[in-house]
């Protein structure tokens, strides 16, 4: 079964800025209207991050606008998230997934399976 895998996870100071990465553990022709990027933190129920339809619309959870960047290249099959001014309420587990579309419209609802997560941690 081709998993998505996210990677790019590290150790950072607050500020500091960290590029994550999602792409299929092997190749698929598989397609998704719609990708996001999730996160779970330490006591709390996993949170949608972004979103991005077929068309490069994007869509954030409020906690995230203005720091955060989704992005895909779909040559390359990858899907990025660019996390800049980044907060301790920011460290968590991200993972990638596809969403369920309604119409052209992206929802928050991951529709495929759970795959590697990324880890960051944001120090103080």
């Amino acid at each position: 079964q081709v998993q998505l895998v996210a990677s790019g996870g590290g150790s950072v100071q607050a500020g500091g800025s960290l590029t994550l990465s999602c792409a299929p553990s092997e190749y698929t022709d598989a397609y998704s209207y719609c990708m996001g990027w999730f996160r779970q933190t330490p006591g709390k129920e996993r949170e949608g991050v972004a979103l991005i339809d077929n068309d490069d619309y994007v869509t954030y959870a409020d906690s995230v606008k203005g720091r955060f960047t989704i992005s895909k290249d779909n040559p390359k099959n990858t899907l990025y998230l660019q996390m800049n001014s980044l907060r301790s309420e920011d460290t968590g587990m991200y993972y990638c997934n596809r969403v369920i579309a309604i119409g052209r419209s992206c929802t928050w609802d991951p529709s495929g399976h759970w795959g590697q997560g990324t880890q960051v941690i944001v120090s103080s």
